[in-house]
């Protein structure tokens, strides 16, 4: 074995290793911490406001937490006068049956003399309910799917490796959410969605070449011929990702706290969708026992009663 060889083989473990790593600790994250729901979720109101420009962030919320006895949600909009404030129908210690409709524009009268709602959106409990339910049922449909599309184009080995990276990147931006505590919306649940496809693409990528390989190398060894396979992949790999977290950092910077959430993780999806594939995608494969001779075309023996 050659040097590089060597090195990507340790390279590659090591990789899975620091995957295994953040995989549980993003486990353990969101089993102790959880989610900071959105209001898709939660349901309540949504309202962007125009105020005087002299109003400070801190300012604001403090009366709106203690006006409306709950913690409300603030943000700025990058123009000093504008503010998206989200925030709970019913205030806290109140029953969950009992609507609490806080006039809003009373209250912001009391830290500003120019008060204009630009637009408000109200979401009830039970649509966010229904919400949590059919995202679940959306991913879990997804995973379903991708199982039995896997389990037709690889052999069971390189078709576990790739739901193994799908996995860990989807735990793996759960577990980042649940440590910065950013909002969990619809957005987020989007992005999730959106990174499954990518990241299966660049698996599937790669898995394919190294089932080329090794169908081509009968007499290889396997780790040489997987480092090989990412070699001939590498800059196609990087090249898509690149541009792709290139256009997704711009919408990062650019797109405003609405879109901040999906941002993000897409940005962590690609990053991670394309560490996983070339890591736990198909060093997993390997540990499980993969070999050329598990894609070698098997002779048809000849009998005196015919083929076998």
């Amino acid at each position: 074995m050659k040097i590089t060889d060597k090195i990507m083989t340790k390279s590659r473990l090591a990789m899975c290793g620091l995957s295994l790593v953040l995989f549980f600790a993003s486990v353990m994250l969101v089993t102790v911490k959880g989610f900071n729901w959105g209001l898709d979720f939660t349901g309540g109101v949504v309202a962007e406001v125009q105020l005087s420009e002299h109003i400070s962030k801190d300012e604001l919320k403090l009366t709106l937490d203690q006006a409306l006895s709950q913690d409300v949600q603030v943000i700025g909009m990058g123009e000093q006068d504008r503010w998206t404030i989200r925030y709970s129908q019913v205030a806290q210690g109140e029953p969950s049956n009992t609507a609490v409709q806080p006039n809003l524009v009373e209250v912001l009268n009391q830290v500003s003399d120019q008060v204009q709602v630009l637009n408000s959106s109200v979401v009830g409990p039970q649509v966010g309910q229904d919400m949590v339910e059919q995202g679940g049922l959306a991913l879990l449909v997804c995973f379903v799917l991708i199982m039995l599309y896997l389990s037709v184009r690889f052999e069971w080995r390189l078709a576990l490796g790739a739901l193994a990276a799908l996995v860990y990147d989807v735990t793996l931006i759960l577990g980042l959410f649940a440590l910065t505590q950013l909002e969990f919306n619809l957005t987020v649940l989007a992005a999730i969605l959106a990174i499954l496809g990518y990241s299966l693409n660049d698996s599937i990528i790669i898995a394919d070449r190294v089932r080329e390989v090794l169908r081509g190398n009968p007499n290889g060894e396997t780790d040489n011929l997987i480092n090989r396979s990412i070699q001939a992949t590498f800059s196609r790999t990087m090249v898509t990702s690149g541009t792709t977290l290139m256009t997704v950092s711009a919408l990062w910077l650019l797109g405003g706290a609405a879109l901040q959430g999906f941002a993000i993780a897409l940005c962590v999806g690609i990053v991670s969708g394309t560490w996983s594939s070339v890591s736990v995608g198909i060093t997993l494969p390997k540990l499980l026992g993969l070999q050329p001779c598990h894609y070698q075309v098997k002779p048809i023996e000849e009998t005196e009663e015919g083929y076998v």
